[in-house]
Formats: C-alpha cells, sequence, structure tokens
C-alpha cells in the first residue's frame, strides 16, 4: 500500500488573519510547496454523518478570484458526484446552479 501525506501551512498575521498558505504533497509532480491565495477542505465523518471543514483565505484573494474560486469548486463538486454516483440529472442540476450563480456574480460586478 502506497502512503501519500499532504502538508499545508498556514502562516497567520497579527489578527490571526491568513497570510499565506503553503501546501505540498508527497505524490506529487512538484516537490517545491505551492503557494494558494484560498483552501476547502472537507472530510466526512460517517460516524457522526457530518461534514467536517476547513475553508481559509488570504487578504490578498480578491472577490472575482472567490467567485471563480467558488464556481470552479461547484463544477468540479458536480464532476465528482457524477463519478460516485451516476446521478446525471442532480449533475446537471448543480451545474446549471454554479453557471447562474457565476452569472449573477459577473452582472453585479457589472453594475460596480
Amino acid at each position: 500500500m502506497t502512503q501519500s501525506t499532504i502538508t499545508i501551512d498556514v502562516n497567520l498575521d497579527e489578527q490571526k488573519i491568513p497570510h499565506q498558505i503553503m501546501w505540498n504533497a508527497t505524490q506529487s509532480n512538484s516537490e517545491a510547496k505551492q503557494e494558494a491565495k484560498a483552501m476547502m477542505i472537507s472530510f466526512w465523518d460517517g460516524k457522526e454523518r457530518a461534514a467536517l471543514r476547513i475553508d481559509l483565505w488570504t487578504k490578498e484573494m480578491m472577490v472575482d478570484e472567490m467567485a471563480d474560486f467558488y464556481y470552479q469548486t461547484m463544477m468540479t463538486m458536480a464532476d465528482t458526484f457524477e463519478r460516485a454516483t451516476h446521478q446525471a440529472e442532480l449533475v446537471n442540476e448543480m451545474k446549471g446552479f454554479a453557471q447562474t450563480f457565476y452569472t449573477k456574480f459577473k452582472q453585479t460586478q457589472e453594475k460596480q
């Protein structure tokens, strides 16, 4: 059995707000740590039937980047759900919501 380790380093400022997020994985093609402006990690607790989450972002994360991040995350979640369940109709609804979300975000940005 092969094991992979994922390491995440979060540097905080004086107010304990993430200043820098760096990560790497032992099974990655890159040996160097990668920088990220935001992260979302979810774990499923089967005993409690609950999602455990860590959501962090740095002060440098711009609002338009956050919208892109959420849109891409929702689309990826839909793809993962399809691979796991083969529920094409639900996947299409999820992707439709993601596209509507992103379109509405862009419209609000144009008004500002």
